[in-house]
């Protein structure tokens, strides 16, 4: 008999760009494999999820107290000085008022859906809120991207922007230029919600 041409058909193997991509885990980075005794396996993951919740609270700079606005404070007005007052002390007199202004009805939208944070660490401090600054939380407004948000993950709450990743998926910002802290992927392992959308602040200096 003479030759026949064979062809050999491989089947099997690494396929380019198969398999999850690199650094897409729960850690953010690439994986290796390793051999662990089997009765070793339990332990391990316990560990690796402790250090991914330590990792994930360095980022979180959780907030301080929450509190509720007075309910039936009198209302307290003051002067509000017309831009137009030259440099200086501003004259007490009535010429140079613009309007009488309520301090609740400037900070607050809805009373009943308003709430008080305050702010512990210096994860948002590019965007003005500093340690004991009182961030002023409103749950009646639906978050947007962009939105200053009060988040709540696995039981503990932040204070972020809210962004998106290509997915879909919610990331949660910080603003500091310092590096310091890293954005927050949220995963589905992640128990996550958002409670309310920061509508403003304040501070005393004395």
């Amino acid at each position: 008999m003479g030759n026949q041409n064979t062809t050999v058909v491989k089947r099997g193997g690494k396929r380019p760009a198969a398999g999850r991509k690199s650094g897409s885990g729960k850690f953010g980075e690439a994986t290796v494999a390793l051999r662990v005794p089997a009765s070793q396996g339990a332990v391990i993951k316990d560990f690796l999820a402790a250090y991914q919740r330590k990792r994930l609270s360095a980022d979180l700079d959780a907030v301080g107290e929450l509190s509720l606005p007075t309910l039936h404070a009198l209302p307290v007005s003051l002067p509000l000085y017309s831009s137009k007052v030259s440099a200086g002390f501003p004259s007490p007199a009535e010429e140079h008022v613009e309007k009488r202004l309520n301090p609740n009805d400037f900070l607050i939208d809805q009373h009943d859906a308003t709430f008080f944070v305050t702010i512990q660490g210096y994860s948002m401090i590019d965007v003005g809120l500093l340690p004991n600054d009182k961030a002023v939380v409103d749950r009646s407004k639906l978050a947007s991207v962009g939105d200053i948000v009060l988040a709540v993950i696995d039981g503990e709450f932040t204070i972020k922007t809210l962004s998106r990743k290509k997915d879909g998926s919610p990331r949660l910002l910080p603003a500091n230029s310092t590096g310091a802290y890293a954005p927050i992927d949220i995963s589905e392992e992640m128990n996550f919600e958002i409670w309310g959308v920061v509508t403003g602040s304040f501070r005393r200096f004395k």
